[in-house]
């Protein structure tokens, strides 16, 4: 029998979502668990990927058992405790036994996270940028983005991608209005599917272009170009989110 988990983590004290040699993973903390809990290896496939450092507000993993989950508050409430901290399990859901927590997803939404105001309380979940930024030039430019198909500039370098075509369907930035009361904006991002390090890559051009270092022309070159060394810096991850991911059946 397939399931699928919704949960969500903190990255800070993760190597990102995959397994890896000595180092801790989202992916390997939750597969230990499952493990615990029902007595038997279980590895999970989740939606996607995430990096070191970047958290997930929404994720959703699949994984296949034969034993019957009667009660799932306390088989949540067990997940929970085995997790730490930095996890949470929020449901347990039947999906039919071909269904695919990857593959099946239909969007995936991120959110970027910006403060101009140096606060002690958003350090870890926020970019703090010393100067302000021209949004209303970075959200022209974000306007190109559903226009692209070809996101090579925003891709990390050898990576193991079959290709690097994407489907954006939104891209923007707006206000943050957090309950520190420090002035920020966020941006927001819809997609099919995206590439590795493709939404900080894409945040650090947008930023140059806020700064001026780019114009809206230079930022439409740089996709253009197909070459990752044309774009702006990869934004850091503490600032990043897995906000959202869409299945047709959920």
């Amino acid at each position: 029998m397939r399931k699928f988990l919704r949960l969500s983590y903190s990255g800070t004290p993760f190597h990102g979502w995959q397994s890896q040699p000595n180092a801790a993973s989202v992916q390997q903390t939750l597969e230990e668990a499952l493990s615990t809990m029902l007595r038997a290896h279980t590895p999970v496939t989740g939606a996607g990927r995430t990096d070191t450092g970047v958290h997930a507000r929404v994720m959703f993993a699949h994984f296949d058992t034969e034993r019957e989950i009667d009660d799932r508050r306390r088989f949540l409430t067990g997940l929970n405790r085995l997790c730490g901290p930095a996890i949470s399990m929020a449901d347990i859901i039947d999906v039919a036994d071909d269904a695919h927590a990857r593959f099946d997803a239909t969007s995936r939404t991120y959110k970027y996270f910006v403060t101009f105001d140096k606060s002690p309380f958003l350090t870890g979940c926020s970019w703090h940028s010393p100067s302000g930024l021209d949004t209303e030039a970075m959200n022209a430019a974000a306007e190109i983005l559903p226009e692209t198909e070809d996101f090579t500039s925003f891709a990390k370098l050898h990576s193991d991608a079959r290709t690097n075509i994407c489907r954006v369907t939104e891209a923007r930035w707006e206000k943050w209005n957090n309950s520190f009361g420090s002035e920020g904006i966020v941006f927001t991002i819809s997609a099919d599917r995206f590439l590795r390090n493709m939404v900080r890559a894409v945040v650090g051009t947008l930023v140059d272009v806020g700064r001026g270092k780019l114009s809206i022309d230079d930022f439409r070159r740089v996709i253009e170009k197909k070459d990752r060394c044309s774009a702006g810096t990869s934004m850091p991850p503490q600032a990043l989110f897995l906000w959202d991911v869409k299945y047709p059946y959920i």
